[in-house]
């Protein structure tokens, strides 16, 4: 009989772009549902108390994830390392590539670990390639007929036959999207083609007068933005979506017209878009009390909090300068008149209000004399000096 006891699963995750903690749960529940049998149904073993909480805990710097995910299980031995499998099959979270690597699960003694996990690989993946080239939608393919010879071809990705000579242009996810502006004459359109942001894409952005994304009216569109702030920075001038729940491939003229003249300015859609995410995910996941060592970029900032006056801050930017200190009464103001922060050095106790501040201006990371019993909230992760 096999024998039941406890194990952690340890996984590393890397996306290249935008994700939160909400997306990486509903990939692992979603996407290993009916891979492994109604045995191992991990929502159903969830319920019955057979496998635990997943706890995910990012790192967010500049367009990409790096982080952990630790999976509790009390099934045998043999299942949870097929579960461990199963997680490595995920390759997408949202509209980013993902890669998951399990790096060991503690307390499995068996001598054939090694041997079920990598078999398992092998089999989960060989599933998983075979259907690969199964899904394309012959509506698709019939309807390209429409727009045979305008659409072009930019450094492998579709775009309108303009979009070189133009001064202006419009990014969009996919060709399809590209295909339904050519049909009312929008031809400086260009397509990331769901797989990250290319670097001919950024640099194509960055020779352009005004870049606007034009992109689904959905979660998936949010993080598709943040991606594309991350990549391009201000080189995104403005932000353009679909009404709620609908795609840009599929919207008629008049939709199409009405939703680009209603474009907003990258800076003040990625703040709103940022605060949304963050609330959605502490609402979906909860707050963290992640007890972390800090990343080298935050312990660069520990000269920073050297000396820093009681309840002052200093705000980091992107070349890794401090600003002068700021009072607390002055703080939110000067926050919000800031562009390009990527931290804040905080000579106090971080508390509800200094999470709120930071997340609000889309700042990640936070470095504090000492943080409470929440670490994480609202997308910021906090680290005490102790942490360093």
């Amino acid at each position: 009989m096999t024998k039941e006891g406890k194990y952690v699963i340890h996984a590393t995750i890397r996306t290249d772009g935008t994700v939160a903690r909400k997306d990486v749960v509903g990939a692992i529940f979603g996407q290993t549902e009916g891979l492994l049998g109604e045995e191992l149904q991990l929502r159903k073993l969830q319920r019955t108390g057979r496998i635990g909480h997943v706890d995910v805990i990012l790192h967010q710097n500049k367009g990409k994830v790096n982080g952990e995910i630790q999976l509790s299980s009390s099934i045998d031995q043999v299942s949870t390392a097929v579960i461990g499998a199963a997680l490595e099959t995920i390759d997408r979270i949202g509209p980013c590539k993902a890669v998951i690597k399990v790096k060991k699960i503690e307390n499995i003694t068996s001598v054939k670990k090694d041997t079920v996990i990598d078999r398992a690989k092998e089999l989960l993946l060989d599933i998983v390639n075979s259907g690969a080239d199964e899904s394309k939608n012959i509506l698709d393919e019939v309807r390209s007929v429409l727009n045979l010879g305008k659409e072009a071809d930019y450094k492998g990705m579709t775009a309108g036959p303009n979009v070189t000579k133009s001064e202006a242009i419009i990014i969009v996810e996919g060709r399809n999207d590209v295909r339904n502006l050519l049909k009312y004459d929008i031809k400086n359109a260009i397509a990331t083609m769901g797989s990250g942001i290319m670097p001919e894409l950024v640099e194509l952005a960055a020779s352009k007068k005004t870049v606007t994304a034009f992109l689904d009216g959905d979660r998936g569109g949010k993080l598709l933005l943040m991606e594309l702030e991350g990549e391009m920075g201000k080189s995104l001038t403005h932000v353009a979506f679909a009404p709620t729940s609908r795609e840009v491939e599929h919207l008629e003229m008049k939709v199409v017209t009405k939703a680009l003249s209603q474009k907003e300015t990258a800076g003040k859609v990625v703040a709103r878009i940022k605060t949304e995410i963050n609330k959605d995910d502490d609402r979906a996941v909860g707050r963290g009390q992640e007890a972390l060592t800090a990343p080298d970029e935050v312990k660069a900032w520990a000269e920073m909090l050297d000396g820093l006056p009681q309840n002052q801050a200093v705000i980091v930017q992107e070349d890794g300068s401090g600003s002068d200190p700021i009072g607390a009464g002055k703080l939110k103001e000067t926050l919000a008149d800031s562009t390009g922060a990527q931290g804040l050095v905080f000579g106090g106790k971080v508390t509800a209000r200094i999470f709120d501040l930071a997340s609000g201006a889309g700042i990640e990371n936070v470095l504090g004399r000492s943080v409470g019993k929440v670490t994480r909230k609202s997308g910021v992760q906090a680290y005490a000096a102790e942490d360093l």
